[in-house]
């Protein structure tokens, strides 16, 4: 029998590493090749690693929420031959979970010097990387709403031991007075990052516009009364729509900004992101190709790539490419907003809720239905007055929908 290590694959598009989402195996089971071993989260989409080889798992590489750099051991397992771990590196490995030894008998004094550093660490935690724990702690601290980091391990190397978790639950803790303290993981931390990274280092221009969609309402009732058959309209497929004529007479809106190269690349083809709300947080599905597909099929490839997003379905390959965003509230929408770029794309387009408001026609007020679009652009790329055009464009546009029929 020998040891087989696994390493985290290289995904692909320039990811450093991957964060571990849950395990679909155990130590102790016995796996088949090509069966899954895990679920890991890029900034990017959920992927799901296979086995290369069949053998019985004898340690996991990381906890679930923890960040695993691409060729680092990601598991291993006992396999049937010689494995690929050399027999020095196989001597040096431990158990998962070893025991943990018994603790000497000290003098009472030292067990009240021990309980007041500990109450100490417990006010002021230290972060120090992954929290030593054995598996029936973890769960029972994740029941009790109970950070780990947060309570100062008793057992060798720091390990936090169910006596830990008695102590800090009975000492009146963050988790007693009904704190529950929640690790950004996952799709929340990804997006945290890129959020974070978007506003502070892109300076935004946001363009907020009112649009008249009176028009564009009628004519959405009625293509959808008139064939049942194809998708159902909503808003959003007349936005692309017009979102890719107006592309077409301001190509730069359409582009990403390479920061370290200096260099902006734009791009002929219209792959539109579509913010969607996911049960795990925010996801980015992709609409390719759309300046090459008419109205219903817009509204299809909408419908697909949007419920693949809210169900976790989705695949890097839909999650990958936009070059232009739109983000929707939808009926909970406010009134206006004001969206962060998609980075590295330089402009994003909001649609807010609608609204009917009395406008004046030149006699009278009459009530129409109106929405703001909120507008951002990368200042470094886009003008004021460039991004001023484009906006107006689309106005245009959605305001005469007839117009996004004409060739």
């Amino acid at each position: 029998m020998g040891e087989f290590a696994i390493r985290m694959p290289d995904i692909g598009e320039g990811i450093a590493e991957a964060e571990v989402i849950e395990w679909l195996v155990d130590i102790g089971d016995d796996i088949a090749t090509d069966a899954p071993l895990v679920e890991v989260m890029t900034d990017k989409a959920r992927v799901q690693i296979p086995s290369p080889v069949a053998g019985k798992v004898l340690r996991l590489g990381g906890e679930p929420g923890e960040s695993i750099a691409v060729g680092a051991e990601l598991i291993r397992l006992t396999v049937a031959g010689s494995g690929n771990v050399s027999g020095e590196k196989k001597a040096k490995s431990k158990p998962a979970d070893p025991t943990p030894e018994p603790e000497p008998e000290r003098p009472a004094e030292d067990d009240v010097s021990k309980e007041i550093t500990r109450r100490e660490r417990a006010a002021h935690p230290v972060h120090t990387g992954r929290v030593l724990a054995a598996p029936a702690v973890r769960t029972r601290a994740r029941e009790a709403g109970v950070d780990l980091a947060s309570i100062p391990g008793s057992g060798p190397g720091s390990r936090v031991t169910q006596a830990d978790l008695d102590d800090f639950l009975g000492s009146g803790s963050s988790a007693a007075e009904g704190v529950e303290e929640i690790p950004l993981t996952g799709v929340r931390r990804a997006t945290a990052r890129r959020m974070q990274d978007a506003w502070t280092r892109i300076p935004h221009i946001t363009i907020v516009e009112e649009v008249d969609v009176t028009e564009l309402q009628t004519l959405r009732t009625k293509l959808n009364e008139r064939d049942s058959t194809k998708p159902r309209l909503t808003v959003l497929p007349f936005v692309v729509l017009a979102l890719v004529r107006a592309i077409a007479d301001h190509p730069e809106v359409n582009a990403h900004l390479d920061d370290e190269a200096e260099v902006v690349r734009r791009f002929a083809a219209v792959h539109v992101g579509i913010a969607t709300q996911g049960p795990d947080g925010l996801r980015v599905p992709v609409i390719p190709e759309a300046q090459a597909q008419d109205l219903w099929q817009v509204a299809e490839s909408l419908a697909t790539v949007s419920e693949a997003a809210r169900d976790g379905t989705a695949t890097r390959e839909q999650l990958t490419g936009s070059t232009i965003t739109v983000t929707s509230l939808g009926k909970l929408g406010a009134m206006v907003t004001t969206p962060i770029i998609n980075a590295p794309e330089v402009a994003i387009v909001g649609v807010n809720r609608m609204a009917t408001k009395p406008m004046w026609d030149g006699s009278a007020f009459v009530p129409r239905t109106v929405m703001n679009v909120s507008c951002s652009f990368d200042h470094r790329v886009i003008d004021g007055w460039e991004a001023a055009r484009f906006v107006a464009r689309l106005k245009d546009l959605l305001e005469t929908p007839g117009l996004l029929f004409v060739p």
